[in-house]
């Protein structure tokens, strides 16, 4: 069922591994700021721990939050990188640049200490991440062995640091995406019925392409979170302040047609 190499399909031991990881954790709304939970950074760690083990120098990267294309202190990931270096207990090395990634840091992450471990800054200081931009996923890969993905909340998302940096290294997936993928396999191709999905999130375009393709296969679907703000609004609800797309009432429209096409 999983045909996409894993960890445990690379030679670790002396390389040097990008890994994506999903470290998008709540924090305090006032400085100093703090993790206040810390669960996605702790489903990272089997991978984590396993790369060490392996012998590898681990670099890591992930988004906080959205601070639209620029740095800003409110979503530097320096406290995540505290809370992993608890979690760990041992050092985790904060590579901080405004730019997420330059000559300063290529050179810091170059210098690594064999099996060690680094956290780059905020990917979405850039605005070229969220654009999947060519130039700034090659410099992100700059210098790696193998890029490791484990960020299974963001896989959907075609960013600089998942799909862009996957063209120019040797790549495999985390424990985490394997377990993940494993769970939702079963479900799709062999699922209990009556098949309910239920899907969150703030936004319908982040989202179109998985409901549309799960139309195909559910018998229900729940629109939960933020999102389903702009598909009450495509039925004339009213909706106050809450969160709308308004740019996707249409295509709200559409998916809520296509469902009721197939009797979903």
């Amino acid at each position: 069922m999983l045909n996409k190499k894993t960890v445990e399909d690379l030679e670790l031991n002396g390389k040097k591994v990008l890994v994506r990881v999903d470290f998008n954790v709540p924090m305090t709304k006032t400085e100093p700021y703090k993790v206040t939970d810390n669960k996605r950074i702790v489903s990272s760690l089997k991978t984590i721990n396993y790369l060490l083990e392996k012998g590898a120098t681990v670099v890591l990267m992930s988004h906080l939050g959205r601070p639209k294309g620029e740095a800003n202190k409110k979503y530097s990931l320096e406290p995540v990188c505290k809370e992993l270096e608890k979690l760990l207990n041992r050092e985790v090395k904060f590579l901080d640049s405004d730019l997420v990634i330059d000559d300063i840091i290529k050179e810091k992450i170059k210098n690594l200490e064999n099996n060690s471990i680094a956290l780059l800054q905020n990917t979405r200081f850039r605005k070229e991440e969220e654009k999947n931009d060519e130039n700034f996923a090659k410099d992100l890969a700059e210098g790696f062995d193998y890029y490791v993905n484990d960020a299974f909340g963001t896989s959907h998302r075609a960013h600089a640091s998942n799909v862009g940096v996957s063209k120019y290294l040797d790549s495999a997936i985390g424990f985490l995406i394997e377990k993940e993928i494993g769970i939702m396999g079963k479900a799709l191709e062999d699922p209990e019925r009556p098949f309910l999905a239920i899907l969150g999130g703030a936004k319908v375009s982040d989202k179109i392409s998985v409901i549309e393709s799960l139309l195909e296969k559910v018998d229900s679907i729940i629109i939960g979170g933020a999102m389903a703000f702009t598909f009450l609004k495509s039925k004339g609800y009213e909706v106050g302040k809450s969160l709308v797309e308004e740019d996707k009432i249409g295509v709200a429209k559409d998916i809520l047609k296509k469902a009721e096409e197939k009797k979903c």
